[in-house]
């Protein structure tokens, strides 16, 4: 199977860094797709979340306020602000990872009508892991 690097990055350090078999970005004019073998692009990345198919197939999903991502034909290299993985390896866990979401979230000074459609997202990833 092809795969590409992932790597995302906070000036606090490295918060993911694997293979992947593909990557869905919040870009700042709309979502956008990522697989192995991608023409190259810089982009800008606004307030979302960046959703991960690793290669067994499992997933992930990552809320970020805002960043820059490079990808090539065989890596995607994300530069942001700040992230959150939305994941626990229990309920509590889970809701924690959900409340430092939302926290991230309402320090954007961004439109009213992006976060409302963030924390969508984020309540239905919940929905969906629990």
């Amino acid at each position: 199977m092809n795969t590409l690097k992932l790597d995302i990055v906070t000036p606090e350090g490295r918060v993911f860094s694997k293979d992947v078999a593909s990557v869905t970005l919040p870009g700042k004019e709309g979502e956008f797709g990522v697989l192995p073998g991608h023409s190259s692009l810089v982009s800008l990345l606004g307030c979302g979340v960046i959703e991960i198919e690793k290669s067994d197939g499992e997933r992930d999903s990552i809320l970020i306020n805002w960043g820059y991502a490079k990808v090539d034909e065989n890596s995607v290299d994300v530069l942001v602000d700040g992230a959150v993985a939305i994941a626990g390896k229990d309920e509590n866990e889970l809701v924690r990872a959900i409340d430092e979401a939302k926290r991230l979230v309402s320090e954007i000074s961004d439109s009213s009508i992006m976060i409302a459609s963030v924390e969508a997202k984020i309540e239905s990833i919940a929905k969906s892991a629990l």
